[in-house]
């Protein structure tokens, strides 16, 4: 009897064992997924623009809904086809001279403009201006992270020399914080930028995958 139940119990374990690496990706997608519904589904403020976008043909908010997202998908669909023109240099130079008169606005869309650039970019030539880089509170040792140096020329504050570091937020890297560290807390990090845009987006879940177990070389 107690040979039975301890084959039970070990068959119960492994099948168990099995499913849950199954489990764990259907909650994260299913987490992805929940968190896309509620940035852009139809009940959020991307959902209801869609909507009214759609509203005109029909009147069930779900189809308003998808007509929308359509309308939206193909709008940059034939925006990238147009980019890809030689219109693209003088649409740029048209946004950009339109945005620029705007004060707070410039500002905003020169810094998206330069992350999102940073971020298309794979060559290194595009690459050393802004690299990946640990940022060290409190030195090297402390607490580490990952972020991008945006100029390695440095600051002086008082008596220091300190480094801009722009630190992404988790799972939208587009954003984040600026933040002026002494030099010496900054270490160059052996990784390129998609990995760090796939380390930020999956909340540190492929930090394994892409880190490099190499000792971190100082900037």
């Amino acid at each position: 009897m107690q040979t039975l139940s301890s084959r039970l119990l070990n068959t119960f374990i492994a099948g168990l064992l099995a499913a849950l690496p199954l489990a764990a990706t259907v909650l994260v997608f299913a987490w992805a997924v929940r968190l896309l519904v509620d940035y852009i589904g139809p009940h959020s403020a991307v959902g209801t623009m869609l909507m009214a976008l759609g509203l005109g043909i029909s009147n069930s908010e779900i189809v308003s809904y998808l007509l929308g997202a359509i309308a939206v998908l193909v709008a940059i669909f034939m925006l990238g086809a147009l980019v890809k023109t030689r219109m693209r240099r003088v649409l740029a130079a048209a946004l950009d001279n339109v945005v620029g008169r705007i004060p707070l606005v410039r500002n905003v869309y020169d810094m998206a403009s330069r992350l999102v650039g940073l971020l298309a970019q794979r060559d290194e030539e595009g690459m050393r201006s802004m690299r990946p880089v640990w940022l060290h509170f409190g030195g090297v040792g402390g607490v580490a992270v990952l972020g991008l140096l945006s100029t390695p020329e440095p600051v002086r504050v008082g008596e220091l020399e300190y480094l801009a570091v722009l630190v992404p937020t988790a799972p939208v890297p587009v954003g984040g914080g600026l933040l002026y560290v002494p030099s010496s807390w900054v270490t160059t990090a052996e990784v390129g930028v998609d990995a760090l845009t796939s380390i930020y987006i999956s909340m540190g879940i492929t930090s394994r995958q892409h880190l490099a177990p190499d000792k971190p070389v100082a900037v």
